[in-house]
């Protein structure tokens, strides 16, 4: 049974924002929507419940356990609350707008998750990111993480590095080795370890082929700075030719975007198959020192409107606005505060109408002097006038 006390307290996972970083978030909000809008990338704001069938579908069928589950009393149908916004704007790109050509959407809204996606995770994220339908080529994945890490940057981020990955190469070389499910899931167990011994002594065990079989021991070896595994990666498309196009993606990808942000080290890692089931082929993450959980992150989802009845290229990225807030630079502006007195006087009005349409914050206190501020509002000669402190 709760006590008065316990009703005090929040669940595990979930936070409020007082004030100052309520304002501090909220500026950065507006400051981070302002440049996705520069960019081009027009808001939606899609619905925080809706029916499980649509959220469920497509990408949105990793989410199952994260999903907070109700009856609608009007259908008796399941409905949910949205735990992540792709599957919400791929439909809106298929059903709702269903643009012709390339389509760009941004959003910023809380998504509700059931089960933290980490230790470090939000229950209650406050989801900022920006998606592109329509477009597949290497120009579309440079401008999303273009646009991911110059947002990055206007948040006040500092020491990001940005990792590579592309799940396309792994669904190559599992397709070429016939791999049933069992095995993909025995790889996948020893890529998240990452450990280079445990996976070449799989390969020599599971893969008959010889040439296939160093193909997938290279994989743990293909970790780390982009210009320095340019001969394994030449390895693997010699060993297995139909990886080559998405080594070469990946490559250009890499090189293109090094060029724009010569300042962000840029890392590859084929081991990485986060989001395998919905992924098509380029993965992304952005880290900073300090914090375990990738700052922001990304990646390719083609096809995802399939479900929706209107299959296209897609490609985005989010990122948690109260993290970016919490670890990011970003100066807050501060407003000059004034304090007026609390009277029934026409003048003294209007003088705090001017002023707060000018930007300026105007608190009322009935004992003025209490309470600290940059200025006061003192009737002086038969006039109001601001009085600085």
């Amino acid at each position: 049974m709760m006590t008065s006390a316990d009703r005090w307290l929040l669940p595990d996972g979930i936070e409020e924002v007082l004030p100052p970083q309520a304002r501090r978030t909220e500026q950065l909000r507006r400051r981070l929507l302002d440049l996705l809008d520069n960019w081009g990338y027009d808001l939606v704001v899609p619905p925080a419940l809706e029916y499980l069938d649509s959220l469920l579908t497509g990408v949105g069928k990793e989410l199952d356990l994260r999903t907070f589950k109700v009856t609608d009393q009007l259908s008796g149908r399941m409905m949910g609350l949205s735990a992540d916004t792709t599957p919400q704007v791929a439909r809106i790109d298929a059903h709702s707008l269903a643009p012709e050509g390339t389509a760009r959407f941004s959003y910023c809204r809380t998504v509700f998750h059931a089960k933290a996606g980490s230790l470090l995770a939000s229950r209650t994220p406050t989801q900022i990111g920006a998606e592109m339908y329509g477009e597949a080529g290497v120009g579309a994945d440079v401008e999303i993480i273009s646009l991911m890490l110059s947002m990055l940057e206007s948040a006040g981020m500092e020491q990001v590095h940005l990792d590579l990955g592309n799940v396309g190469v792994f669904r190559v070389l599992a397709s070429k080795a016939g791999l049933s499910d069992s095995q993909q899931n025995q790889l996948f167990d020893l890529l998240k370890l990452k450990c280079e011994s445990d996976i070449v002594d799989w390969a020599a065990r599971e893969i008959r082929d010889p040439g296939l079989a160093e193909a997938f021991s290279l994989l743990p070896r293909l970790q780390g700075a982009a210009d320095g595994l340019a001969e394994r990666i030449a390895r693997l498309a010699e060993l297995v030719p139909e990886s080559k196009a998405e080594l070469d993606h990946i490559q250009q990808v890499a090189a293109r975007v090094a060029a724009r942000y010569p300042q962000t080290p840029l890392y590859f890692d084929l081991t990485e198959l986060r989001g395998y089931n919905y992924h098509t082929g380029l993965l992304f993450a952005a880290y900073i020192p300090g914090y375990g959980d990738a700052i922001a992150q990304g990646g390719r989802y083609d096809e995802t409107g399939a479900v929706f009845g209107r299959a296209r290229p897609a490609t985005g990225f989010s990122a948690d606005l109260k993290v970016l807030s919490r670890f990011g630079g970003f100066k807050t502006e501060e407003k000059l505060t004034v304090v007026a007195p609390d009277a029934d006087d026409a003048a003294l009005w209007a003088q705090i109408t001017a002023l707060r349409a000018a930007g300026k914050r105007v608190l009322i206190a009935a004992q003025q002097d209490a309470v600290a501020a940059d200025g006061y509002l003192k009737k002086q000669d038969g006039q109001w006038q601001l009085v600085e402190a």
